[in-house]
């Protein structure tokens, strides 16, 4: 791949990112990181084998509409984005002792990254029917087996994240920018190898002529 010394890759929960991410990462030698982890929003409401849904993400998704969700989210992106940017900036114009970077989240937001001007600067996004991302979370979720409850959390979640890509493929398409399905069975390498080549084919930060 030509000289890039970041790779974004941005789309909604449970899409695919983080494990694309890695394999991408793996595959150019690059630090794979997360925007999830530069600071928490109420995540994912439903169990795992860590422990239960935490008090503050339960009253989080029980008290506030989809529209109010999808605002706290969009401005948790908001203030988060100077932190983003200075960490891309810092990756795609330091020196070479430094290694490039694989940068995944759903804070990736289109307007912000095709506002970037920095250099080796790369820009996908992942998307996927809203059916994949249904049967991903009730597996993770194991809805089935829930509690009626815990199932009124997860349908709020699922509401939040398919507002979410609807407003994130508009804003994908006005930009004219590079986006992937990744609900069509490929495997995660063959979606790196994808990511990897969309990126190559990159004359602009996310834009070129290959998945449009």
């Amino acid at each position: 791949m030509r000289d890039v010394r970041v790779v974004l890759i941005g789309g909604t929960s449970n899409v695919g990112k983080s494990t694309v991410a890695q394999v991408v990462a793996e595959i150019l030698g690059f630090e794979c990181l997360s925007t999830d982890g530069l600071a928490r929003h109420p995540g994912r409401p439903w169990r795992t084998p860590d422990g239960e849904v935490p008090a503050h993400v339960a009253k989080h998704y029980e008290s506030l509409t989809v529209d109010e969700l999808i605002t706290s989210v969009l401005d948790h992106y908001e203030r988060l984005w100077p932190r983003i940017e200075e960490l891309i900036t810092a990756h795609a114009t330091e020196n070479r002792s430094r290694t490039g970077l694989v940068l995944e989240g759903s804070a990736l937001w289109p307007v912000r990254v095709a506002r970037l001007r920095v250099p080796r600067t790369t820009a996908v996004w992942l998307t996927t029917d809203d059916s994949v991302v249904h049967a991903r979370v009730h597996t993770a979720g194991c809805y089935e087996a829930a509690t009626g409850e815990e199932q009124a959390l997860m349908d709020k979640f699922l509401a939040r994240t398919e507002r979410y890509q609807t407003l994130m493929i508009d804003a994908i398409d006005e930009q004219g920018m590079d986006r992937i399905d990744a609900g069509a069975g490929q495997s995660a390498a063959e979606l790196a190898d994808t990511v990897l080549a969309a990126a190559d084919a990159q004359t602009a930060v996310g834009r070129s002529s290959t998945c449009r």
